[in-house]
C-alpha cells in the first residue's frame, strides 16, 4: 500500500481527504501540530504530530513512511488575522510551505499536492471565473497562497519538482456518516454559523452586505462539498502518480448561491427559522465568487457528485448531533 504525507490531515479538508484516500487504496500518513486540528479525526492511517516549519521533525516523518507523495492542506486561513497579523501568514503559509517542500526534495519525493485558494484571484473581472483569471488577491491570506503557487511554477520550471494547485471556492459539508465534518474555533464560515443560529446560539446570524448587484442583494458564492473537494485531490494525486503534468484546478460547482437563499435553505432544513441581522458589506467581499470547473472536469475526470441540498443535509446532521461537545471527540 503506498503511503502519502498528509500535512493538516487533522483538518476539516484534510481529514475528509485522508477518508476518500483510505478508500481509494492509499496510507494517509497525517502531519499536523493540531493548533486547528482535531486528533480524533485521524481515524484512516497513522499520525504524527509537528510543525511543517521544522525540519528536522519533518526528515524523521519522511525517513519513517518513505511516502510517494505529499498532500499540503496545513495553512492559516482566517482572512481577517491574515490582516492583523501577516507576518504570521507569510511564515507559516509561505517559509513553512517552504520548509516542506525542501523536506519532500531531501528525501526523494517529487510529487506535491497544493491546497489553494480562490482567493488568489481577488475581485472577479467575470463569472464564472476560469483559471486564466487574473491574480490579483485583496489580504495576505490570498497573496500567501498565491506566491507558493508561483514557488511551485519554479521548482517545476527549474527542478522537476511536479505539483497539483487545487484552488478551492466554498467547502461545505460533512461525511454522511457522521464521522467528521467541519470543526473551527473560532468559527468564521457562514453554513456552520447560520447552523449554530438555527441551534439557537446566541446573537443570531449576521448577514454582511444587502445591497449588491446581485439577484436579491446579498452575495453570491459557489458551494462545494467537502467530499467533493476530496475526490478531486484523489485524482490529482493519481494525475501525478501516472506521470502527469504540473496543473491548476478550480474546485466549484460552477453553481452560485446568495446568501439568502443560503438562510432560507439552512431554515428548511432545519425546520428553525432564527433570526438574522443584516449589516454593512465587510471589506474585501466580493459580490460573487463562482468557479469555472470545466478544466479539472476534462483534464482530472472530476465532476462534482453533491448539491447545495446534501451540503446542508450533512451539515445540519454533523452540527446538530452533538458530537463535536463529546468527551470522546476532544483532543488527546
Amino acid at each position: 500500500m503506498q503511503k502519502v504525507l498528509v500535512t493538516g490531515g487533522a483538518g476539516y479538508v484534510g481529514s475528509h481527504t485522508c477518508l476518500r484516500l483510505a478508500e481509494a487504496g492509499f496510507e494517509p500518513v497525517v502531519y499536523d501540530n493540531l493548533s486547528n486540528g482535531h486528533q480524533a479525526f485521524v481515524r484512516w492511517g497513522p499520525f504524527e504530530q509537528g510543525d511543517i516549519c521544522d525540519a528536522h521533525r519533518l526528515d524523521e516523518v519522511f525517513a519513517r513512511h518513505r511516502p510517494v507523495a505529499v498532500l499540503h492542506f496545513a495553512a492559516l486561513i482566517e482572512v481577517g488575522e491574515s490582516v492583523k497579523q501577516p507576518d504570521r501568514f507569510y511564515a507559516n503559509n509561505v517559509a513553512g510551505t517552504l520548509n516542506l517542500i525542501e523536506a519532500a526534495r531531501r528525501a526523494g519525493v517529487d510529487k506535491f499536492v497544493f491546497s489553494s485558494t480562490c482567493a488568489t484571484y481577488g475581485e472577479p473581472r467575470q463569472i464564472p471565473m476560469d483559471e486564466t483569471h487574473p491574480q490579483v488577491p485583496l489580504n495576505p491570506y490570498g497573496r500567501s497562497k498565491l506566491m507558493v503557487e508561483q514557488m511551485l511554477q519554479d521548482f517545476d520550471r527549474h527542478l522537476g519538482f511536479r505539483s497539483i494547485c487545487l484552488r478551492y471556492f466554498n467547502a461545505a459539508g460533512a461525511d454522511f456518516e457522521g464521522r467528521i465534518g467541519e470543526w473551527h474555533d473560532p468559527e468564521t464560515h457562514a453554513i456552520p454559523l447560520a447552523i449554530r443560529a438555527a441551534m439557537g446560539g446566541n446573537g443570531g446570524f449576521k448577514l454582511f452586505g444587502v445591497d449588491y448587484p446581485t439577484r436579491d442583494g446579498t452575495a453570491v458564492r459557489d458551494y462545494i462539498h467537502v467530499l467533493d473537494l476530496a475526490d478531486a485531490h484523489v485524482l490529482a494525486l493519481q494525475h501525478l502518480l501516472n506521470g502527469g503534468a504540473s496543473e491548476v484546478f478550480n474546485l466549484g460547482t460552477g453553481t452560485g448561491s446568495t446568501v439568502a437563499e443560503l438562510i432560507e435553505a439552512i431554515a428548511q432544513v432545519s425546520g428553525r427559522p432564527f433570526e438574522v441581522e443584516r449589516v454593512g458589506r465587510r471589506e474585501g467581499d466580493a459580490p460573487a465568487l463562482v468557479a469555472d470547473n470545466a478544466k479539472a472536469s476534462r483534464v482530472l475526470g472530476w465532476r462534482p457528485r453533491y448539491g447545495l441540498a446534501e451540503i446542508l443535509d450533512s451539515a445540519w446532521r454533523w452540527h446538530s448531533s452533538g458530537v463535536i461537545t463529546q468527551p470522546a471527540m476532544q483532543d488527546a
